[in-house]
């Protein structure tokens, strides 16, 4: 699981990371097959900018498989 905190900090399975970090495990999920998904989850006050950083780079290395979870919470 990946998380966007509201001030753009990036964590891995609750750990924060860097992007060089972010990058590799990105490129280690694209590369196994059957590739898992990844589970993307911003903050709901997090800029969209931060959030965009993350899809780019997934999409740049290869993730296929990356779903929005928490989406509940923009709901009220």
């Amino acid at each position: 699981e990946v998380e966007v905190d509201f001030d753009g900090t990036t964590l891995w399975n609750g750990l924060p990371v860097d992007d060089a970090t972010l990058a590799s495990y990105f490129n280690t999920a694209a590369n196994q097959l059957p590739q898992p998904e990844i589970h993307l989850r911003p903050n709901r006050r997090v800029k969209y900018d931060y959030v965009a950083k993350v899809l780019a780079m997934a999409q740049r290395l290869g993730v296929t498989k990356l779903g929005f979870v928490g989406n509940e919470q923009f709901m009220d």
